[in-house]
């Protein structure tokens, strides 16, 4: 027999039980386990006062227990505990005679009442009988690991296998099927739309077909056209990448970006968003500017004039000129290949500018030509040796092919062109997109983050349940989806940052002319005045330029050249 001090499990050997004591360190000597008279000490202060008879019987018990534990054969529990799934125990250690640690731990698992029982309201009195049930089974199974029932000692270890136990330590030590089903019910992370339309992108651009199918699908349980601006953005960033994927049987719009309800729903935009309407402002004030001090008429060449929005401030600005009576000359073009119906069109956007122009004073002379971009020059437009010369390229040159597509860069020829002209100030507007030469995923991406910040600035300016909004957001899906799906020539919509615009123009020959202090401060108080104070718009002067924007994302910039 040895002794060990410290709380290492007991365990058995060949010829009898050796054991490590569980509650107490002892360096003195070891402890025998054969010795009676300490265990009924022991066992003394852990059961209380017995009776006389009580006493006796147990001593005769003790005497024959070194005989009785040389009769039980160990047991090695290799599995997990019996009790429950969730808990290994090595019952080879629990079976100790050495029982106050597990009389402690049955003491901290009986129930203590804090209330008494007559003042618990009624709710509570089939809890309290299922307690005071509980704590009667606990006391009968400490009993029987004590050796307290003398008519069952044979089954002392074996008594942690009855099923009744069993299920009533599994009720104490088993989660509730409230928490259970909770955590099982635990719904998956919410879908991003943003980050899956990223996701659909690389898949398609590394050839994953399937894959790029199956976030599809995710993106799919996002999207409505009738919901908040990120619903919406997605159903149309979901078609996007759908004609994208099967162009075959999503058409991606490419011809449809020339039709006449294309050139509606695109000046309803201009108008509604003062992002765009601004630009258009910012681009009327510089040619004011350009042209104030000379007695020449204004002659502004525009190769986009769209629906002649921007010539409605232009004109009622001119008429507060109270000099010399006006003059405006517009040339427009139908477009660089020639064109029936778009010619017709023009002209009747002529007739409601002249309309205008004679009810507020001003002396208007529209025309429309058909030319090549080769072929301008000052003889083909007209241009008069009383007139001053302003070109205006809002939202025109994004449209145009460059090197990246053609090797007749029209983008850049036009600006030659236009340089050839020596006009008095050219003036251009821009989205501040980067969607013309960007790799695919990085292009998806600026076009989700570009119209996600363009539909929140629309959110605060139209209501949803107007028809012009529809309108409006159907325009930009088909601009989205041209940018995102067509590649080549059917890629219209092909926009540059401020920067290469910058760099382009100089190329070309040009030099800013920095658009004045006035211009910024007359912009923003517009749009203070316009949008209620609205803080989401912002407007600011940077490089030449007056950038506007949502909520830190810029969304056009005007800017002004010589």
């Amino acid at each position: 027999m040895s002794g060990f001090s410290g709380g290492a499990p007991d365990f058995y050997t060949a010829n009898g039980y050796t054991g490590r004591s569980m509650g107490m360190n002892n360096p003195q000597g070891s402890y025998p386990i054969s010795s009676a008279s300490q265990i009924l000490h022991r066992r003394h202060e852990l059961i209380g006062k017995r009776s006389l008879a009580e006493f006796q019987s147990h001593q005769q018990q003790q005497q024959q227990l070194g005989l009785y534990l040389r009769n039980v054969k160990p047991r090695t529990y290799q599995h997990a505990s019996p009790i429950s799934p969730l808990s290994p125990v090595d019952f080879s250690a629990s079976i100790s005679p050495n029982v106050s640690s597990i009389s402690s731990i049955l003491q901290q698992l009986r129930p203590q009442p804090i209330i008494p029982p007559s003042l618990l309201p009624n709710r509570f009195i089939k809890q309290e009988q299922s307690e005071k049930t509980m704590m009667n089974r606990l006391q009968e199974l400490e009993k029987q690991l004590l050796d307290d029932n003398d008519d069952d000692e044979a089954d002392t270890v074996s008594v942690i296998t009855n099923s009744a136990w069993s299920e009533t330590i599994q009720s104490l030590i088993s989660p509730s099927p409230t928490s259970s089903s909770s955590s099982a019910s635990v719904s998956a992370p919410p879908i991003c739309p943003k980050q899956t339309v990223i996701e659909v992108a690389s898949a398609i651009s590394e050839g994953k077909t399937e894959a790029a199918s199956e976030i599809l699908s995710r993106l799919n349980q996002v999207a409505n056209v009738r919901g908040n601006s990120e619903q919406r953005l997605s159903a149309y960033m979901l078609f996007a990448l759908r004609s994208k994927l099967n162009p075959l049987q999503y058409s991606p719009p490419v011809s449809e970006l020339y039709s006449k309800e294309h050139a509606s729903s695109t000046e309803l935009l201009y108008e509604a968003s003062p992002c765009f309407k601004l630009g258009f402002m910012a681009a009327n004030l510089a040619i004011l500017e350009a042209t104030t001090n000379t007695e020449k008429k204004l002659h502004v060449v525009d190769f986009e004039i769209g629906q002649g929005g921007q010539y409605i401030h232009l004109i009622h600005a001119l008429s507060k000129k109270t000099s010399t009576p006006p003059f405006l000359k517009i040339t427009t073009f139908a477009d660089f290949y020639g064109g029936g119906e778009e010619e017709e069109r023009l002209r009747s956007v002529g007739d409601g500018l002249i309309a205008l122009a004679n009810k507020v004073g001003v002396c208007l002379n529209f025309n429309v030509l058909s030319l090549k971009i080769t072929d301008l020059s000052l003889e083909t437009l007209g241009v008069e040796s009383n007139e001053v010369l302003a070109v205006n390229l809002a939202f025109r040159l994004y449209k145009l092919p460059d090197e990246s597509v053609t090797t007749e860069n029209l983008r850049d020829e036009l600006l030659r062109r236009v340089k050839g002209l020596f006009p008095a100030v050219v003036t251009v507007v821009e989205q501040e997109m980067n969607s013309n030469t960007a790799p695919f995923v990085a292009r998806v991406t600026e076009v989700c983050g570009y119209y996600s910040a363009l539909f929140d600035s629309v959110d605060a300016t139209v209501s949803r349940e107007t028809s012009e909004r529809v309108r409006i957001e159907e325009g930009l899906s088909r601009k989205m989806a041209n940018s995102v799906a067509c590649e080549g020539r059917d890629r219209v919509e092909r926009c540059e940052v401020f920067g290469k615009w910058r760099a382009r123009m100089g190329m070309a020959g040009f030099e800013p002319k920095p658009l004045s202090q006035h211009v910024a401060d007359s912009m923003l108080a517009r749009v203070n005045s316009g949008t209620r104070g609205n803080p989401g718009f912002t407007v600011k002067e940077e490089n030449g330029g007056v950038w506007f924007g949502w909520m830190g994302r810029t969304l056009t910039v005007a800017s002004a050249w010589r």
